[in-house]
């Protein structure tokens, strides 16, 4: 088994049921999942091993989000208890032409006052072959960036290799720095990008256009910048209404672009950790397949994540790959 080491926050969502809005409900289904553990748990379900690290409360919320860690097969060894909430967020999921929407409650949480002593990196990265961030966590606290950069310091020093989805969100970095010049710096120790032209165009104050041309031409200039990034990897969507979507993948690598053919998905069952299910598609893929098909082997995964309740990909290989193989017809196995 390939050994994966993803960082970030585990959150709480909670959710009224049947696509009700908030005010219509007088109860919430609950799961537990944040970017990177949703990524950390499909690779753990799809048989990679997986070690998690973050902070959550010391209180019995803390164990049953440890308990569901565990459940999926993710090691939490290095998950750090505190006096901290673990964070929060609410969702309403939308239909037809109703967006959904979501508040979150994190930016005082237990991850939030992660600190870099709190983490062992030597011990945490030991035997590490991926290392996967996302640009929310250093969004979150100038101690989750310091703690975060030690971690990619170290895995690059070290050769592995090191997955970075920017995930930019403006509404967070309320500490001081701007987040555009910290991606840039914790991506110049990174070795795949997972992201695409709106990424790119915030880290590097670009104006790229949308098309295959101007997507190659911001790859290009992307490695030009960071020269520690060796291949970019996309997924695009189309939108139709919040319950008809279709998601395709691109990607440039050593010259080369190549893209999947687009996959709709309607009716959505739950839009929330598609973004998540197609990197870690893709860690799974570029572990056991080539660059071309790893891509489609992540653009199914963030496909069939549409038809799941709840923020982690539950797919097994297999399923991922009789959708990538153009089994979609979804009938009855018997």
């Amino acid at each position: 088994m390939s050994k994966v080491v993803t960082f970030g926050e585990v959150l709480m969502r909670l959710s009224p049921s049947d696509s009700k809005m908030l005010r219509q409900s007088r109860e919430m289904e609950f799961f537990f999942g944040g970017t990177e553990m949703n990524v950390g748990a499909s690779l753990a379900i799809m048989g990679c091993e997986v070690r998690h690290i973050t902070n959550v409360s010391d209180c019995f919320i803390g164990d049953s989000a440890i308990a569901t860690m565990k459940s999926y097969g993710i090691d939490t060894q290095f998950v750090n208890r505190t006096e901290h909430p673990i964070g929060l967020y609410f969702l309403e999921v939308g239909s037809a032409m109703r967006a959904s929407r979501i508040s979150y409650n994190r930016l005082n949480g237990s991850f939030a006052n992660i600190k870099p002593e709190q983490v062992d990196w030597e011990k945490a990265l030991e035997g590490a072959e991926y290392f996967h961030w996302t640009g929310i966590s250093p969004g979150i606290s100038e101690g989750a960036y310091e703690t975060l950069k030690q971690g990619l310091q170290l895995a690059y020093s070290k050769g592995i290799e090191i997955t970075a989805d920017p995930a930019y969100r403006s509404n967070l970095w309320k500490y001081g720095k701007e987040g555009f010049t910290v991606l840039k710096e914790l991506i110049s120790y990174s070795t795949i990008f997972i992201g695409g032209v709106n990424e790119i165009n915030e880290i590097l104050g670009t104006t790229f256009g949308y098309d295959k041309d101007s997507f190659i031409e911001a790859a290009e200039t992307l490695m030009k910048e960071i020269p520690s990034i060796k291949k970019v990897f996309d997924k695009t969507r189309i939108g139709v209404t919040a319950s008809n979507q279709a998601t395709q993948g691109r990607a440039l690598v050593n010259g080369q672009y190549f893209e999947t053919e687009s996959l709709e998905v309607n009716p959505v069952v739950d839009r929330i950790g598609t973004g998540d299910a197609f990197a870690a598609g893709l860690i799974y893929g570029l572990i056991h397949f080539d660059d071309e098909k790893a891509l489609k082997f992540a653009n199914a995964a963030c496909a069939i994540k549409h038809t799941i309740l709840g923020d982690v990909n539950l797919s097994s290989v297999n399923d991922i790959l009789e959708v990538m193989n153009g089994n979609l017809g979804g009938r009855i196995k018997r």
